[in-house]
């Protein structure tokens, strides 16, 4: 081989090495041209209507500001080592950034600081994470979500009566803040019992229905046993409705209040059979949480905490433009599913 094209050769490997490099994660991009930004989305499930909410807002971020985003999570919310094995999967890809939310506050804990030692950063959205390995937390908060409906659920009742709260399940940040806060409302009433507040519905309306029953036929509701119920997320929300319906129950014999939305729900609280949502804005926290990981990367300052805000929905409310666009946002427009 002669020395020019010895030369030529070398040129031709480095230029295809500078163009592999083009694609890993981590660090500032340039506004202007270059690689386009790949991100990484990854919800708790991918079937409930909030995280179909989610995952339009990341559409919507992801078409304004000109980047790609990979959607993928488990399919249902208790699936926590296919969450683990998503993020160190496109870890292992090395995208560009990572936003998450979490299933767990613990065990995501790992996954995400081995990231962010890989020079991806990662944003937290829905849920908190333990620890600092996150560039920013976009979330509703939760506790004063929960203490809302804490304090409606008195007025509902009068300050008088016995409540259960059905909780979601162990670990999830979101959940748990949302009951402490319904917790925290209700108990600045003296003349409201909580008579449960230690089940769990799990992460399916089949096992949110099923846990529902047991606890009010335990707390003999049907006998006046039960005068209020709380529940914190979609599926358990949908749980306890079943259940109220299957028992007889729904409607004025007990208040119920419940979180998030879906077309069952938003029906149920036309009939009177739920009497207040309290409703986040997924599609507008999955826009956030981009818009942030994507201003991270190209070297702006970004907020350590974002909250997306939560609005407290009953049937006198439902009607209204802001409100209606919150029970019904428009996911077509987005998402070709």
């Amino acid at each position: 081989m002669t020395r020019r094209a010895l030369w030529l050769l070398i040129l031709l490997v480095l230029a295809a090495c500078d163009r592999g490099a083009g694609g890993g994660g981590g660090g500032p991009a340039p506004s202007g041209g270059g690689t386009r930004l790949k991100i990484a989305v990854i919800p708790k499930g991918t079937t409930h209507e909030f995280w179909k909410s989610v995952h339009a807002g990341a559409v919507k971020a992801s078409k304004e500001l000109d980047v790609d985003i990979v959607w993928k999570g488990p399919l249902k919310e208790d699936d926590l080592k296919q969450q683990v094995e998503v993020v160190q999967t496109f870890t292992a890809q090395g995208v560009n950034g990572i936003v998450l939310a979490p299933l767990n506050d613990k065990a995501l804990v790992k996954s995400v600081k081995d990231a962010s030692r890989s020079k991806i950063p990662v944003v937290i959205f829905d849920s908190g994470l333990e620890g600092d390995d996150y560039v920013s937390f976009v979330a509703t908060d939760n506790k004063k979500a929960g203490k809302s409906a804490g304090e409606r659920m008195a007025k509902l009742l009068g300050d008088k009566g016995k409540v259960v709260v059905l909780r979601y399940q162990e670990g999830s940040a979101s959940t748990h803040e949302r009951e402490e806060g319904f917790l925290e409302g209700i108990k600045a009433h003296a003349g409201i019992e909580i008579v449960s507040d230690n089940q769990y519905a799990g992460a399916t309306t089949e096992s949110a229905f099923s846990a529902s029953e047991s606890l009010l036929l335990a707390q003999k509701a049907a006998d006046g046993g039960v005068s209020g119920v709380f529940c914190p997320n979609e599926s358990s929300t949908f749980g306890m409705l079943l259940a109220l319906r299957k028992l007889g129950l729904a409607g004025d014999k007990i208040k119920f209040i419940g979180f998030d939305a879906s077309d069952k729900l938003v029906e149920a609280l036309g009939q009177g059979h739920i009497h207040a949502l309290v409703l986040q804005d997924p599609l507008g926290m999955g826009y956030l949480a981009v818009k942030t990981m994507v201003a991270n990367l190209r070297g702006q300052k970004v907020e350590k905490l974002i909250d997306t805000g939560s609005t407290l929905v009953d049937k006198d409310n439902m009607k209204e433009p802001k409100i209606a666009e919150l029970l019904k946002p428009d996911l077509k427009k987005w998402l070709s599913e």
